[in-house]
């Protein structure tokens, strides 16, 4: 890969790698920094990997890095979450983006993670079997069973509502 097919990758991938680090781990900063991780490993691997698969490489190092956050984030708890009367809102009706984020929360990382790549980024069974590492069955299973839990919880709120 030359620096102008690096550049190209960077203007084409970043927006859509972003997107899916902030919906996966919702932290605008670590979201930033799995971008910023992700680019950085394949600036290092620039001559080992092609232009063509440089969207494959990318979303996999970023799931990778998305992992190791989650890990890390596991064992250490963030200020906020201690506090969370304090960020109480008096909105009447939620708001569908908090809604779907508090429903996403409650999977487990690699069903986020492939729910997220399916339905938010379009990518094929084929294509998150490859980013993830999983098997094509392990992909559809794990998007089912999020789908799945996504409208049991939606579904709960439309009672509560």
């Amino acid at each position: 890969m030359t620096p102008a097919e690096y550049n190209t990758a960077v203007d084409a991938h970043a927006d859509g790698i972003y997107r899916f680090a902030l919906k996966h781990l919702r932290d605008v900063d670590l979201a930033k920094d799995v971008v910023q991780e992700s680019f950085a490993r394949l600036w290092s691997r620039v001559d080992q990997v092609e232009a063509a698969k440089a969207k494959s490489y990318l979303f996999t190092t970023a799931h990778h890095a998305m992992v190791d956050e989650v890990r890390k984030g596991s064992r250490s708890k963030r200020m906020e979450e201690h506090h969370e009367d304090l960020r109480h809102t008096s909105q009447d009706q939620p708001d569908l983006k908090e809604v779907l984020d508090a429903a996403l929360a409650r999977l487990p990382a690699i069903q986020r993670s492939v729910v997220l790549l399916r339905d938010l980024e379009g990518y094929a069974y084929e294509e998150i079997a490859a980013l993830t590492g999983l098997s094509l069955a392990q992909v559809k299973v794990y998007i089912y069973r999020g789908r799945t839990t996504l409208k049991e919880y939606i579904g709960q709120l439309d009672i509560v509502l």
